[in-house]
């Protein structure tokens, strides 16, 4: 199996290792000490030998940071691992709730005066700005330093070394050349002669490559950067490169890892930096070369957001292939006496039917199955030690997803086991509410993620409820399950573009008893003109790509509007349409039952 169920942190082990942090910081002079979930390449996923935020403080979330004073460490959450946290770090640790409570203010209450030590590769230029500007009227020096953690290590894994694959260009639907030749374009326009890119998705969008020195995501490590000549300086170990060196070209050249700062240094012209990416030890290299630092975004990002045509359409395959075996897996679910299952058995299973398709090459995060209270830790990894037997009236959240040549999948599920509440029912209904409403949108152009997210809210909130987590995220292309910079969320002010792909995912927790979510991935297209309508502004919509049915059992059809039971009907026969070609007869017949039209005489 791709997925394990190790335990991979103990709360037990947090208060040795900070004691030995803050003897290394008392060495090196600190009085406090920054340990962010980042490695030097700065992007989200980080692998196990950057996983320092998890070795120190047992947190194992996706996000979050940690910050070591002398007498306090805060391990800072948002609203997502706000149980998890709890349960996974020792009391050594007091849990923060970001970004409500931001750290350079915490500092200042809890330190007053210092210095903070920093590792600069782990660290952007933009996050170490707003660190200076809050602390900007109180002595606190923000100093860089070698990483302290890394001192008392022992047993910190190698650096990955996996083998970079060509990406094809029928898939990828355009080649690396044209896509470096529109980003050369870009920086010209900008009078710019080089752009330094760190984010590894961005690397591997750019020059049509993936990799897997990142467990889930399909990445390589290493840096770029790109010339207004279009050409690239890639540094990257070459014993990673073997099979891909005819499909880079000569327009790519090869150097080693450590080339990467004396090259930075000796840059000219004007040279652009994402703050949001860059890490601090790079602005510092190219400050020392005859170039000027032009900031603004990674020349990637957007173009890597918007979807071509052959994206969305091996996107689309994907997830019909995707939505087929979770169909296999729901099929078979539904025949079991579940009282018998873990939520082991669970992911063991449904990874079972993915893996049948001969096309998985990785599954797109851990699986999460969580059943009864543990559905209400929101991104909740089950291990031998926490696998729950299933339980009747119980609610199970099974967020799961592929990664196939030709597209990512992320789709989630609340499934009962046995008979649950009608309080649990009515909750469930309100986040189908959210979902149709999203689905169902058209909105103008220019319109962002923040303008949207209400609408997934606003049942729930009617009824005093809501969620901790943004309503979506942006999704990759056979890249990463999270991708940026498009969401639906209240912070977002990217405008939604065609060809963006997200996720709509409403849910409503309550701890210690029960979670609920339901997710499909959705891409922005034009909407069409209305019959009849006189304005003639440009419309957008959202379309589905995920489908599999929604639990019929658990909705209470008076509480739907008519124009929402006819969504919901709709997207149930396209259902059985899209995938029962897929299926073998008894689980066509399952699906059938399980797509059946409701109606507000069903009892």
């Amino acid at each position: 199996m791709f997925q394990d169920f190790a335990v991979t942190a103990r709360p037990e082990q947090g208060p040795a290792r900070l004691k030995a942090l803050r003897a290394q910081m008392d060495k090196g002079g600190l009085d406090g000490f920054l340990v962010p979930r980042a490695d030097a390449h700065q992007g989200e996923y980080v692998a196990a030998r950057d996983d320092r935020l998890a070795w120190l403080t047992g947190f194992t979330g996706s996000a979050g940071f940690c910050v070591v004073l002398k007498d306090i460490a805060g391990v800072f959450v948002d609203g997502r691992y706000r149980t998890q946290v709890k349960e996974q770090v020792a009391d050594c640790y007091t849990p923060v709730d970001w970004p409500e409570v931001l750290p350079g203010p915490w500092i200042v209450e809890n330190l007053g005066t210092g210095h903070v030590g920093f590792d600069p590769w782990l660290y952007t230029v933009g996050q170490l700005e707003a660190l200076h500007k809050a602390t900007e009227d109180h002595m606190i020096t923000f100093v860089p330093v070698n990483n302290p953690v890394d001192a008392i290590w022992d047993d910190q894994p190698d650096a990955p070394m996996a083998p970079v694959k060509s990406h094809p260009t029928a898939v990828a639907g355009e080649s690396h050349g044209d896509k470096r030749a529109r980003l050369a374009a870009d920086l010209n326009a900008h009078g710019e002669t080089a752009a330094v890119i760190t984010l590894p998705d961005s690397i591997a969008w750019m020059l049509n490559i993936r990799g897997a020195d990142i467990p889930r995501n399909p990445l390589a490590h290493g840096f770029a950067v790109l010339n207004s000549d279009a050409t690239v300086d890639l540094f990257m170990a070459g014993q990673k490169l073997t099979e891909v060196r005819d499909h880079l070209g000569d327009a790519v050249r090869v150097h080693a890892p450590d080339a990467f700062i004396p090259f930075l240094t000796q840059l000219s012209g004007t040279v652009r930096l994402d703050k949001g990416s860059a890490p601090i030890a790079v602005q510092a290299a190219v400050s020392k070369s005859d170039a000027e630092i032009s900031y603004g975004q990674d020349p990637c990002v957007m173009l890597k957001a918007r979807k071509n045509a052959s994206e969305i359409a091996g996107m689309a395959e994907a997830h019909l292939r995707d939505g087929a075996a979770v169909v296999n897996f729901l099929s078979w679910f539904d025949a079991q006496d579940k009282t018998t299952l873990t939520e082991i058995d669970v992911v063991t299973k449904l990874e079972e039917y993915r893996r049948a398709t001969n096309a998985l090459l990785e599954i797109s995060f851990d699986t999460i199955a969580g059943a009864g209270p543990n559905g209400a830790i929101m991104h909740y990894r089950v291990t031998e030690e926490t696998n729950r037997p299933l339980q009747n009236g119980d609610l199970m959240v099974l967020d799961s997803g592929g990664q196939y040549a030709d597209g990512t999948t992320d789709i989630t599920r609340t499934l009962p086991i046995g008979e649950v509440s009608d309080d649990a029912k009515v909750a469930f209904t309100r986040v189908l509410q959210g979902m149709i409403a999203v689905s169902r949108m058209r909105f103008p152009k220019g319109v962002a993620g923040s303008h949207i997210e209400a609408i997934g809210r606003l049942p729930l909130w009617m009824a005093g409820q809501d969620f901790d987590h943004g309503l979506g995220h942006g999704v990759g292309a056979y890249l990463c399950v999270h991708e940026g910079p498009q969401r639906l969320s209240r912070v977002s002010d990217t405008p939604l573009e065609v060809g963006m792909i997200l996720s709509n995912e409403p849910g409503y927790y309550r701890p210690g008893a029960f979670g609920i979510r339901i997710e499909n991935l959705i891409v922005v297209e034009e909407a069409p003109a209305l019959p009849g309508g006189d304005d003639h502004r440009e419309m957008l919509q959202f379309r589905n790509l995920t489908f599999a049915p929604i639990d019929r059992d658990m909705v209470v059809v008076d509480l739907l509007s008519e124009t929402e039971l006819d969504w919901l009907n709709s997207y149930h026969a396209t259902c059985r349409q899209v995938l029962s070609p897929r299926l073998a007869p008894d689980q066509q017949m399952w699906l059938d039952a399980a797509c059946a039209a409701l109606s507000h005489s069903t009892p």
